[in-house]
């Protein structure tokens, strides 16, 4: 509990000396140690508006634009709450509004110079005398609820960045371990999840967190460093389609949303949760490719091959290394060297169903130099594009190179 609070409860509940009766004294403590312990208990604003209420002898509201909260008591009180809610929220903006029908009092809920809110009293032909001060000791509890709300989300915000640090940094925690924590923080991963990493344009990471949140049902999302990472549970699959398919699914929509604010990478879909370091690893691999290459390849990525790639890549990066060492390397060093483009031929080439005429008409070159490349691109892999087995690994290798050409030495 902040001093704040602690004062401003010290203030309510003990006689100031100007001759406050004592039955007057003794009852505003009472009513403020049973909102207290209504706000500890975890009954939060509904009961303090409840014993404010029955102390008042009226209905009361209490209105917490922060916390997104408006509460009403009795229940059957001719109260609009959404217009309480609007009410409130342009009187902490300093903006007129309509009053709400009834309303006879009001107490702000204030936190050094920030208002957070209001306690409201509404008619009643018999209202106890001392109603100010009720409502004030209601103002008092509404503010100690706003303190708890922040220690709770100061806590589960450190336990996320805990969870999301340890395994970006260890790259793989004890399962059974991954699964208690995460579950303790409402996200599920009994059934594998994918890894969502983010870069962001926008300096709004908290509010990328929460859309995360609020969006993905189960989803576990904190700010690390320059980036925000997500751990997305599985979803229920669809009438048609598995787990993993319904996952991705949900996942790739998410990132659309969020495209917006930055650059999005996504892993695979990992059934095992002991598997989500790598994912985590994979997610990061796709967004460095999405950012740093100079090819248009975000509509691809998400294709099977590309996928497994990725895969690989996170877990035997030398074998990607090698595959692309072994197919279009060469390729790449003649174009760097001679600055040629033969690795925008063969792609030409490949994406035109190797139509010559086609590839030509793609690159502005005569059909002749189309084929002296191709020829070139022959001599200089071992691998001959008018092969279908041969081009299927240059194929191949095209892709390792987009993945990894960002990690490659220039």
């Amino acid at each position: 509990m902040t001093e704040e609070v602690r004062s401003a409860m010290k203030m309510v509940v003990e006689p100031s000396g100007d001759g406050t009766p004592a039955m007057l004294v003794a009852r505003l403590r009472d009513v403020h140690l049973q909102m207290v312990d209504a706000v500890l208990s975890g009954d939060g604003l509904k009961a303090v508006a409840g014993l404010a209420a029955v102390a008042c002898g009226a209905p009361v509201a209490v209105a917490v634009p922060k916390l997104a909260r408006v509460v009403a008591a009795p229940s059957d009180a001719a109260i609009e709450l959404a217009t309480v809610r609007r009410y409130v929220a342009e009187r902490i903006r300093d903006r007129p509004a309509p009053v709400p029908p009834g309303l006879t009092a009001e107490i702000p809920i204030v936190s050094g110079d920030d208002v957070l809110g209001a306690v409201l009293l509404f008619g009643g032909d018999e209202v106890d005398p001392a109603a100010p001060e009720f409502l004030h000791l209601a103002a008092v509890a509404a503010l100690t609820e706003v303190a708890v709300e922040q220690a709770r989300v100061e806590v589960e915000h450190n336990l996320r960045g805990s969870l999301l640090e340890e395994l970006r940094a260890r790259g793989q925690l004890d399962p059974d371990d991954l699964i208690r924590r995460a579950a303790r923080l409402g996200c599920s991963l009994e059934r594998g999840a994918v890894v969502l990493c983010a870069e962001l344009r926008s300096q709004r990471p908290r509010h990328v967190v929460a859309t995360v949140a609020g969006e993905y049902p189960g989803a576990l999302a904190q700010q690390l460093d320059d980036r925000v990472y997500a751990l997305l549970p599985a979803c229920d699959p669809a009438e048609s389609g598995g787990i993993g398919d319904a996952t991705l699914r949900a996942a790739r929509a998410l990132a659309t949303r969020l495209q917006r604010h930055g650059i999005v990478g996504l892993s695979s879909f990992y059934a095992e949760p002991a598997d989500l370091g790598r994912a985590l690893q994979e997610a990061e691999l796709v967004l460095d490719v999405l950012r740093r290459s100079d090819v248009p390849i975000a509509d691809e990525i998400g294709s099977g091959t590309y996928r497994l790639l990725f895969r690989v890549l996170a877990s035997h990066p030398e074998e990607v290394t090698a595959f692309y060492d072994d197919t279009v390397a060469p390729l790449v060093r003649y174009d760097d060297q001679y600055r040629t483009d033969l690795i925008g031929t063969l792609e030409a080439y490949l994406e035109h169903d190797c139509n010559m005429n086609s590839t030509a008409a793609a690159i502005f070159a005569h059909r002749h130099t189309v084929a002296y490349r191709l020829d070139r691109v022959r001599e200089l892999s071992g691998l001959d594009p008018m092969r279908s087995q041969d081009r299927e690994r240059l194929g191949l290798g095209l892709k390792a190179y987009r993945i990894i050409a960002p990690r490659l030495q220039r």
